[in-house]
């Protein structure tokens, strides 16, 4: 194995390791709090979260063993099984982004109508609709023996090895990512770029009823007034900060690895074994990286995770004082008789 190889096959565990522990991290705050539990979003958040799991623990794995071994690293069933579930869980990450833009849509645009607008039961929905998206691009490959081992990727997922199926194969990768990732795209930029706009509509508002109180306080400190502008600035940022964020990691990580399978599908244009590998695994990136873009990053969830390690701490503390007075008795016992 070459220094390359090494380099993804670290890229990868490292992947693994974040994955694993900051999706279990969501996962046990959504199970410890109840205020988290109760909305709509926390429904689309844990379908993210086991699905990034799943992915972490199945197929990231598989994609290792084929890096190292630089072959196939399982059977033929077991890996229709992890290009099956790779194709899924793959789908249903991305409409489950679109769907929490969605939501976050609604509750910006329509905040007094949000609670009707975005039950439990209408989130459900939602996610049951994208399960049913998501199964229906694998369930058809593997109708058509469309999955198994790609060389180019190191990985069990979506391939063709009969030349006499390529121009089916490619008019149904094209569909396949048109219906999956161009158009979770299209939704998180059209939701989030209306977020945005009605954020600096009512950024404008605070800046003005802002600038009206420093013109009317004539005696106001330098530094108060500077601080205001200075906090006025970073309001203005922030919701471009967050959106950014949001619509910014979903192209890193994903369309590399979309726009490889579509030019692989042209046989002019050669492509290293590397670059396949590196787009595959800045694909599995996102399940490392939605955990903290959309959950432990906020309010609610830094808040839980501080109750669950405060909860650890204080039973540790009471185990500790509990043997520490155990050996105390037992030491006064002997004097005493």
């Amino acid at each position: 194995m070459n220094s390359w190889d090494a380099g993804l096959a670290g890229l990868l565990v490292g992947t693994m390791g974040v994955s694993l522990l900051a999706n279990a991290l969501v996962l046990l705050c959504l199970l410890h709090s109840a205020d988290i539990r109760r909305q709509a979003p926390a429904l689309f958040t844990l379908n993210l979260t086991c699905g990034n799991l799943l992915c972490t623990v199945l197929n990231m794995p598989l994609t290792l063993a084929g890096v190292v071994a630089q072959r196939q690293p399982a059977g033929d069933r077991l890996c229709r099984l992890a290009a099956f579930l790779d194709t899924f869980l793959a789908t249903n990450s991305m409409l489950s982004m679109a769907a929490l833009s969605i939501d976050r849509w609604v509750a910006v645009v329509f905040p007094l109508s949000y609670r009707a607008k975005m039950r439990l039961r209408d989130a459900a929905l939602m996610v049951a609709y994208t399960w049913l998206h998501a199964l229906a691009f694998p369930a058809a490959a593997l109708a058509l023996s469309w999955l198994g081992f790609h060389q180019l990727y190191a990985s069990c997922t979506l391939c063709s090895r009969r030349p006499d199926e390529r121009l089916r194969f490619a008019v149904f990768t094209g569909a396949f990512h048109a219906l999956s990732f161009l158009l979770s795209f299209v939704v998180l930029c059209c939701t989030y770029l209306k977020v945005l706009k009605v954020a600096r509509f009512h950024c404008k508002r605070i800046d003005v009823i802002t600038m009206q109180t420093l013109v009317l306080l004539v005696d106001i400190h330098p530094s108060v007034r500077e601080r205001c502008l200075e906090e006025q600035k970073r309001r203005r940022q922030r919701a471009t900060k967050k959106i950014s964020t949001f619509i910014g990691t979903f192209l890193v990580c994903f369309a590399p690895y979309v726009i490889t399978r579509l030019v692989e599908l042209s046989s002019s244009v050669p492509i290293g074994s590397h670059w396949g590998v590196l787009s595959k695994c800045l694909a599995y990136s996102k399940a490392a990286s939605d955990p903290f873009v959309y959950s432990l990053l906020r309010h609610q969830y830094r808040k839980s995770c501080k109750e669950i390690l405060n909860r650890i701490l204080h039973r540790r503390s009471l185990h500790s004082s509990g043997l520490t007075g155990d050996s105390h008795s037992q030491n006064i016992l002997p004097v005493s008789e």
